[in-house]
Formats: C-alpha cells, sequence, structure tokens
C-alpha cells in the first residue's frame, strides 16, 4: 500500500466498527453543524457552558479508549511501539473533542435561564 487512500480506511472502519461507524459519522456531522449553529445565533461562546462540556469531553475521551479496546479485543499493556502510543492519545483526543462539542450543544440545548442572565436579568421581547 503505497498511496494513503480514503477508501480504504472507510473499508477498515466499516469492518471494526459495522453499523456503528455510520451512525458516529452522522452523530459528528450533526454535532458539529448544531454547534457552529448555536455558536452563530449567540455570537460567542459561554464560558460556564464551556467548562462544564469540556469536563464531559474528558469523560467522553476515556469511553472512546473502552471502545477502541471492545472493538480491536486489545487493552492498555498491548501498546508496544511509539505509533500505538500516538494512535492511542489521538483516539482520546477525538474523543474528547466529540463529546465536548455535543456536551456544549446539549447544554446550550437545554439551559432555560442562561439567555436571560446574558441580556442583565431582562426577559426578551
Amino acid at each position: 500500500m503505497k498511496d494513503l487512500d480514503l477508501w480504504v480506511f472507510i473499508s477498515v472502519f466499516q469492518e471494526m466498527l459495522g453499523p456503528f461507524l455510520w451512525l458516529l459519522i452522522g452523530l459528528a456531522v450533526s454535532g458539529l453543524t448544531l454547534f457552529l449553529a448555536i455558536v452563530l445565533r449567540e455570537r460567542g461562546l459561554s464560558s460556564r457552558r464551556l467548562v462544564w462540556a469540556e469536563l464531559v469531553g474528558i469523560v467522553g475521551g476515556v469511553i472512546a479508549l473502552l471502545i477502541m479496546w471492545l472493538v480491536t479485543h486489545s487493552g492498555i499493556g498491548d501498546a508496544g511501539g511509539p505509533i500505538d502510543w500516538v494512535l492511542i492519545a489521538a483516539i482520546w483526543t477525538v474523543g474528547a473533542i466529540g463529546t465536548a462539542i455535543l456536551a456544549y450543544v446539549a447544554l446550550s440545548l437545554f439551559a432555560s435561564g442562561d439567555a436571560s442572565a446574558r441580556q442583565g436579568g431582562r426577559a426578551s421581547t
């Protein structure tokens, strides 16, 4: 395999994850779309929601590693070379960022009084 081909990666992930792959891709696309819509609607990020989303993201990174070890039938003790550790770090990072984005979206959609608090306590008309 001299060239990197996107279809090879899709085929490998499809073999490993099955239909769960397409669920994850759909969740990622919809989460990013909603995140961008919320940021544009609110004209910025809410620091309180961002901090909570980052804390949830830490747990999401761990869950991503657990899913990886479950799918590949391996564990932390099976990591041998430096590329294994780079891959573990990349999987944790992608899981943490993805979960943080989804948590920010969820916190934004289910926040009740945050919009009035940003306007100085006034109810919007």
